[in-house]
């Protein structure tokens, strides 16, 4: 069975696992209804539309 010779140190350790923990800036696009940015496949959180349709009815901060 295959040991180690010689304890991997910390330092040695964490620089192997540096790079598995970046993080990555999510994929945003526009809302061709309002053009407002959010994340492909989900509901616009400024028009609430989806699809082409309007999912859910959102109170405008104009309105107020």
């Amino acid at each position: 069975m295959a040991v180690p010779k010689r304890k991997v140190s910390k330092a040695r350790r964490d620089k192997r696992r540096s790079s598995h923990w970046k993080l990555e800036v999510p994929g945003l696009v526009a809302c061709p209804k309002c053009g407002g940015m959010n994340l492909p496949h989900r509901m616009c959180s400024a028009c609430g539309s989806y699809n082409g349709r309007v999912v859910k009815a959102v109170k405008s901060a104009v309105a107020e």
